[in-house]
């Protein structure tokens, strides 16, 4: 069944984005499969954007149903693979300048004020650097 807004200004059938809070709403309300998948997917590219916030801010006061729960679980999934790839992508980074100083990582660690042990936690991931610390990363990278 086509999604219908009521006493809003949007369209159902262009980009979720760009539905206000109430057509959202709606579709969370009212809507079925077809059109949470498209919340959830919208969700998936912007983790932490209009659509994701606005679903918290639903479920903050909706009844419980499953579509809420269901769209809840979706902002957190996106969210916590988002972080996942960020941190990869820090660790990559890491790599990088590790591999474009010319240093050992026991040379790098100590240009950097840390231990081996330590940085090799950077490069894997396993812990994320501060911004201070990249700073320093890629000015001793850059050297």
């Amino acid at each position: 069944m086509p999604l219908q807004f009521r006493n809003v200004t949007g369209d159902p059938d262009g980009p979720v984005e760009q539905w206000p809070y109430e057509g959202l709403v709606t579709a969370i309300e009212r809507g079925g499969l077809p059109h949470w998948r498209r919340l959830a997917e919208a969700v998936r590219r912007d983790p932490w954007g209009r659509v994701a916030r606005s679903v918290e801010s639903y479920a903050e006061y909706a009844e419980p149903t499953g579509a809420v729960a269901l769209l809840t679980r979706a902002v957190a999934r996106a969210r916590a693979g988002a972080a996942a790839a960020e941190t990869a992508a820090v660790a990559e980074q890491v790599r990088d300048l590790v591999g474009a100083s010319g240093l050992s990582r026991a040379e790098f660690a100590a240009a950097i004020g840390t231990s081996t042990s330590r940085l090799s936690t950077y490069c894997t991931g396993t812990v994320t650097p501060s911004a201070a610390l990249l700073v320093r990363m890629r000015r001793v990278a850059a050297r």
